[in-house]
């Protein structure tokens, strides 16, 4: 049952980048967003990644996988609106 709640945890987690995306959207800007957290977080999900991938636990691989597509989108969409 411990992995299951786990599990449930993992893939609801990284779902909470969505409105932070949707926000960036609907205001056109990502000016409070800060690039070097922005940045810092991902390089530790690249660096995490690897581990994540070929684990055998189910909880960290599909929060690892899910976690990393999910920030990778915040990443883009916050350097596609600073752009702008």
């Amino acid at each position: 049952m411990i992995q299951e709640i786990g599990l449930v945890a993992a893939v609801i987690l990284p779902l909470w980048n969505v409105p932070l995306i949707v926000r960036i959207i609907k205001r056109k800007s990502s000016r409070d967003m800060s690039l070097y957290w922005a940045g810092g977080v991902w390089i530790c999900l690249v660096l995490m990644a690897p581990s994540g991938f070929v684990t055998g636990d189910r909880v960290w691989r599909v929060f690892n996988v899910e976690n990393f597509f999910f920030f990778s989108c915040v990443l883009i969409t916050i350097l596609i609106y600073r752009k702008r």
